[in-house]
């Protein structure tokens, strides 16, 4: 695993240089992945609108800025994403104001289909479910936790859909982007830091 975990982080961006790579591939009239499409490509465009307004309205609670200035060990975070995902879209700029705030984060992405090795590591009910956040100790490239495709409230939404009406469609998206828009990231900000200070706690128990 850690060859692969190692292999990714090489092949790995900062979030300034993925977002550059979606946006000139959009001026080409392409999304990211394997498979190019006329609809992949309009989610892409949509989700650039989408980044472009939480990278300005993203805010950091307080509480959770706390908590993630008393990290005392060092992380990189390892993301699996793709342009095209709306999951991703609203995630990302999430967890790039996380990495912000602290000195003990270094946020690295991947694209999903330039890494299967890595993503067949971390399915999701046997599904390549993006995004996927690999949280790695920074010095020794061991896996502490994974979190991801979406947070607790989102998986909710799209489970009840889809056992009231029997499959995922435009509406069950829509509804899902406006759970994210009420959300305001504050439930993936609470989330993940409950994963890192449970990560903590086991360090400190250890030693």
């Amino acid at each position: 695993m850690k060859t692969v975990i190692a292999k990714a982080l090489i092949n790995s961006y900062s979030y300034n240089e993925y977002r550059k790579i979606i946006s000139d591939l959009l001026i080409e009239g392409k999304s990211s992945g394997a498979i190019q499409s006329e609809d992949l490509t309009h989610y892409s465009s949509l989700n650039e609108t989408r980044m472009h307004r939480l990278d300005k309205t993203i805010k950091i609670s307080d509480e959770i800025l706390l908590k993630l200035q008393s990290l005392k060990s060092d992380y990189t975070w390892l993301v699996i994403s793709e342009g095209w995902c709306g999951d991703a879209a609203q995630l990302l700029p999430v967890f790039n104001k996380m990495d912000a705030v602290s000195d003990k984060i270094e946020m690295k992405i991947v694209f999903r289909d330039e890494n299967e090795e890595l993503m067949n590591l971390f399915l999701t009910n046997g599904a390549k479910s993006i995004p996927k956040l690999i949280i790695l100790d920074k010095k020794t490239l061991n896996v502490e936790a994974n979190w991801g495709p979406r947070p607790k409230g989102a998986i909710e939404l799209i489970q009840n859909y889809k056992e009231k009406f029997g499959a995922i469609d435009e509406t069950a998206k829509a509804e899902l982007q406006l759970w994210y828009l009420h959300d305001k990231g504050f439930s993936t900000q609470n989330e993940v830091t409950e994963v890192l200070l449970a990560i903590e706690s086991e360090k400190a128990f250890v030693i």
